[in-house]
Order: structure tokens, then C-alpha cells, then sequence
């Protein structure tokens, strides 16, 4: 049992590091989210009304929709940086730019999932639809919107980091020989699958 100990908690200790760092930062994230999910609900027409009819379909693009995709792309930004900058180190590897493409492909994929989440909870015919009994909207903490939108922010975030920490970080940072923790050995990635 030690050297299992010692295995997952010393030896990759450094990724254990990242994914607090990785979870804090997406705390952030959620508040930034979360604000802007608000501020769009309290400003923009019902989320629930239709924002785009899809002919020959009985299925609507509705306003939650935009909002919550809206959300999305001012948190992505946000936790880009704070990722960049704090999580993974890797500011000094690459151009802004050339790192933000990938993070932004995970974070397309996150949403996409988001996105059929918060369709799942918040259509009354869905048999994962939220209760309208106790989330009625009657105040904010009891808004369905909300609650659906951070029940699909748990559901994205854990493929979010593995995807992240292995591609949009590591793969930048090693095409530029850069590794940001002087512990690290390449045995540390192979238990992840890379290298």
C-alpha cells in the first residue's frame, strides 16, 4: 500500500498540483460563467423562448442556448489566461495565440457537451428534466437555468483538464523544450498515457 501511496502521491505530485491549480482556476471560471449567465438572464428575452426555429424539426435553438454559450466563451478566455499564466506555466513557451486554438477546441467540445446537458435539464419532456416543483423561478437560487448550467460545468470539467494538461499545454510546451517543473522526468507522463 505504501508504494502505491508513494506512486500516486509523491511521484506525481506535480499533477496533483496542476489539477488543484486546474480546479481553482475553474472556480474562477464558474463565477465568471455563472455572472454572465445572470447578467444575460436578467437582461435578455425568457430563456426559454425560441431563439431560431429548426424547420422540419421539433427542435429550437432558445435564448438559454446563447447565454449559455455566451458564458462559455468569456470563461474560456478567462481560464485560458489563468491556466496559461498560472496552471500550466507555459506563457513563455509560445505565442498566445498558437496555445489558445487548442484550448478553445476543448472548450468547443466542452460546450457542445454543455450545451446537451442543459437541453437534457431544462426540456419538460426530457427524463432528465429538472424539477419545476422546486426550481420554479421564483428566486435566483431556485432558477432551472442556473442550476443546469453548473451541473453541465461538473459534467465537462474533468475531460476538460485531462485534455488540456495533455494537449493544449504539454504538447506547446514540449514542441518548445520547455517544462515548467524541474522534478518532472518523462516516466511522470507515461502513467498518463503520454510520451
Amino acid at each position: 500500500m505504501k508504494r502505491l501511496t508513494d506512486y500516486l502521491f509523491i511521484r506525481h505530485r506535480h499533477n496533483w498540483i496542476q489539477l488543484i491549480r486546474f480546479g481553482l482556476v475553474g472556480g474562477s471560471g464558474v463565477l465568471v460563467n455563472m455572472a454572465v449567465v445572470i447578467l444575460a438572464n436578467k437582461l435578455g428575452p425568457d430563456p426559454h423562448a425560441v431563439l431560431v426555429d429548426l424547420p422540419w424539426s421539433k427542435f429550437n435553438v432558445r435564448w438559454y442556448h446563447a447565454y449559455v454559450s455566451a458564458a462559455f466563451l468569456v470563461a474560456n478566455v478567462s481560464n485560458f489566461q489563468l491556466n496559461r499564466w498560472w496552471t500550466f506555466r507555459s506563457w513563455r513557451a509560445t505565442a498566445w495565440w498558437r496555445e489558445y486554438w487548442p484550448f478553445l477546441s476543448v472548450g468547443l467540445v466542452g460546450l457542445l457537451i454543455s450545451l446537451g446537458v442543459t437541453t437534457l435539464l431544462l426540456n419538460a419532456e426530457s427524463p432528465l428534466a429538472l424539477p419545476v416543483t422546486v426550481l420554479d423561478s421564483s428566486t435566483g437560487l431556485r432558477n432551472p437555468l442556473y442550476w443546469a448550467n453548473l451541473v453541465a460545468i461538473a459534467v465537462v470539467t474533468p475531460a476538460s483538464f485531462v485534455l488540456n494538461k495533455l494537449w493544449t499545454f504539454k504538447a506547446v510546451r514540449r514542441s518548445a523544450g520547455v517544462d515548467d517543473d524541474p522534478t518532472h522526468t518523462p516516466s511522470d507522463d507515461s502513467s498518463l498515457g503520454v510520451g
